[in-house]
């Protein structure tokens, strides 16, 4: 078990990992929850897979079990669904003292804790994440939210779980193309802040191997980003950091209608796309953006993408990292060492290309 304590205060909580965690956590959220009921909220890919055995769990340590299932995908990730569940909720009969669990990628996650935080004006609830990019990113720090016609993530909260189980084992049935989805975001942890994870995932050889790594890699990245939440828990500074890549690859999702790139593809064009801008502006060591494309491909994942910068400016009109006219985007100096660099709104096309 390699555990990882988020420390804030009243809203501490740790982060487990370990092999066959899944059919222990009905246990662990006993100890944490004296709720009477508990709902599930997942998706119709993962919850075939995983949500009876969770249900499982929590049935044996006497909770009253109820699986809210929507439709996979990003496409999901709205206000239609999000009223779904809440109605899903209510029928079920949860009360301010019950408990969700959000059991999927960063999809449930997201919109499952957005539910947890505004249901009845908040109910505690559990991440069990089952996708690499959940694992080792979105299920940790309390970010929640849903997605708006007009952008990504444009309507949430900062509502921090009551504890994060991750068990590595549940990477087995994970695709292919979403297995690597999730590494993106932990090469963008070696690009921010460790070197070392970089040359580690570089050295990775195959994706069984990968998958051995997996919980070395997990704990690396959850450590990196419980330090920053720690120091940043509202996302007012050190922790935008953590949008390397994500301003240009959320324009991209919204771009393609959120279809043809997943997200953590998006984040690997962005951040190919931002650190070639970044060379030719003399603030990131030359050939860097050269070695993160070298590392993205091997694991199949895009470097560029089909639209213009004229399409990509327009569908970052809304960026969260705005701030009247100026802008707050996340650099790379060179492998290991981010820093934000605050510009003009007017001079940002020259960062991306």
């Amino acid at each position: 078990m390699r555990t990882i304590t988020v420390a804030l205060g009243e809203k501490t909580y740790n982060i487990e990992i370990a092999a066959g965690l899944l059919d222990q956590i009905g246990a662990k959220a006993r100890v944490l929850s004296q709720a009477v009921k508990a709902a599930i909220i997942s998706d119709s890919n993962v919850d075939p897979l995983y949500g009876e055995r969770l249900e499982r769990s929590l049935a044996a340590s006497g909770f009253e079990v109820t699986r809210i299932v929507f439709a996979a995908g990003e496409q999901s990730k709205n206000l239609t669904v999000l009223g779904q569940v809440y109605d899903e909720l209510a029928r079920a009969g949860l009360t301010r003292s019950d408990l969700i669990l959000t059991l999927g990628g960063g999809v449930p996650g997201d919109l499952g804790g957005f539910a947890a935080a505004t249901f009845l004006r908040g109910i505690d609830f559990i991440q069990v994440p089952t996708s690499l990019l959940a694992q080792i990113d979105s299920s940790v720090g309390g970010k929640v939210a849903i997605d708006l016609p007009s952008g990504k993530n444009l309507a949430g909260s900062f509502y921090q779980p009551k504890a994060v189980f991750i068990d590595p084992d549940l990477l087995k049935t994970l695709p292919l193309r979403f297995l690597h989805d999730g590494l993106a975001e932990a090469i963008k942890y070696g690009c921010i802040r460790d070197a070392g994870l970089f040359a580690q995932i570089a050295a990775v050889k195959s994706d069984q191997e990968l998958l051995e790594q997996a919980d070395s890699i997990i704990e690396t990245c959850c450590n990196i980003k419980a330090r920053i939440v720690e120091k940043d828990e509202f996302d007012t500074g050190e922790r935008m950091l953590l949008n390397f890549g994500h301003t240009i690859g959320h324009a991209i999702e919204k771009c393609c209608g959120f279809t043809t790139y997943t997200h953590g593809e998006g984040v690997g064009i962005g951040m190919v796309q931002m650190t070639r801008q970044t060379e030719k502006l003399g603030l990131t060591a030359a050939g860097t953006a050269e070695e993160l494309s070298r590392v993205l491909k091997k694991f199949a994942l895009p470097v560029t993408a089909v639209f213009d910068a004229q399409e990509i400016l327009q569908a970052m009109a809304l960026d969260k990292k705005k701030s009247g006219k100026k802008i707050n985007l996340v650099i790379i100096e060179k492998i290991g060492v981010g820093r934000l660099h605050k510009i003009d709104w007017q001079d940002i096309p020259a960062y991306i290309g």
